[in-house]
């Protein structure tokens, strides 16, 4: 096959090119410059996509005796992630961006423009295995990726090749520094890409224009102030700038965002528990459940799962867990996966949309 790998300048892609090559496919290596503005994009380990990167990408394919080009897609990355990241906090809602990078760049643009110049499919470095069709989880748990791909449909996943599904991460820094990559050693990166610092609340200083607004307890009290509920998220314990502690001297947490009424709830810990989750625009990678359907959700990257109900209730989902899960937050993609004999087959997607208890 003719097949157009991604390098993002990191070890997992690379090794992910050199593996797609050895298996006797015609490998082109392409690198993304997502940002119009390349050398802010990483901080040390933090961001990616900078000019170094691109350079690390490059010496990689020169290695491995590749074809290599650089493709803008500043614009589009700025559309479809970018600006409805900033939307989403504006409007209360916590969004994972590198769910909607897989779904709108990596396996919509870039695969539509691999298509239209004669590849079959797109290689990357995700850890996460395609069999018959079927998403599965990663040999790696810790390294996993399956819940950041579980958005995509199933005709993107027929143009996609996850070489390192069945490897774990010492492997493939080992099999990297064998090549004679050198990218061997070279940090992972962390966080959100285009946010390289590390201070989300910064960023969307920038973007949002402040909201001042009240802080309120399970009482109704108002305990504090803020500048707008973009600067908060379900869960958040830290950084609230509540001066009075509460009565009964335990840590407050961000219980729910209301951006209309500019209200930002908080509450103890156990009030963040939800047994119940409405989910819309769901993507199935199986055929959608006729009637409920017993499943594992997973509502975060790295943890976040508990065995639940799930049942199509017209263009929703309706999701009722066996155990409460704490922290759970409007904008979260739910993935669902089937629970036996492995769970480790993804059913399908969904986005938040509300939570209950």
């Amino acid at each position: 096959m003719r097949v157009l790998a991604a390098m993002s300048g990191g070890v997992d892609s690379a090794v992910a090119a050199a593996r797609l090559r050895d298996a006797g496919h015609e490998v082109t290596g392409v690198h993304l410059a997502l940002s119009a503005k390349p050398a802010t994009m990483r901080e040390g380990a933090r961001g990616c996509c900078s000019i170094e990167d691109s350079r690390d990408a490059r010496r990689c394919a020169d290695v491995l005796d590749i074809p290599f080009y650089v493709w803008d897609m500043a614009a589009r990355f700025r559309d479809d992630v970018v600006e409805p990241f900033v939307a989403e906090y504006a409007a209360g809602r916590t969004p994972n961006p590198c769910l909607r990078c897989n779904e709108k760049i990596k396996f919509s643009a870039v695969l539509e423009r691999a298509r239209a110049l004669g590849f079959d499919a797109v290689g990357t470095g995700h850890y996460a295995r395609l069999d018959g069709g079927l998403l599965r989880r990663a040999a790696d748990p810790d390294k996993d990726q399956s819940y950041v791909l579980g958005v995509l449909r199933p005709d993107q996943l027929d143009g996609a090749l996850f070489p390192l599904g069945d490897s774990v991460k010492s492997e493939v820094r080992a099999e990297a520094a064998a090549r004679g990559l050198v990218v061997a050693e070279k940090p992972d990166s962390h966080d959100v890409c285009f946010i390289p610092s590390g201070d989300t609340r910064g960023f969307l200083a920038e973007r949002i224009d402040a909201a001042p607004g009240e802080m309120v307890d399970p009482s109704g009290a108002v305990v504090g102030h803020h500048r707008g509920v973009h600067d908060f998220t379900v869960g958040q314990r830290h950084g609230l700038g509540i001066a009075r502690p509460a009565p009964d001297g335990r840590p407050r947490y961000v219980l729910g965002l209301e951006p209309v009424s500019r209200t930002v709830r908080v509450g103890p810990a156990e009030d963040l528990d939800v047994t119940t989750l409405r989910a819309t625009d769901p993507v199935w990678l199986v055929d959608p459940p006729a009637d409920a359907v017993a499943c594992v959700v997973q509502v975060r990257a790295h943890g976040g799962l508990a065995p639940a109900t799930v049942r199509v209730d017209g263009g929703d989902v309706e999701v009722v867990l066996d155990e409460p899960l704490r922290g759970v937050a409007p904008g979260q993609a739910a993935v669902f996966y089937r629970p036996e004999p492995a769970g480790d087959v993804v059913l399908g997607s969904a986005t938040i949309a509300s939570t209950g208890r």
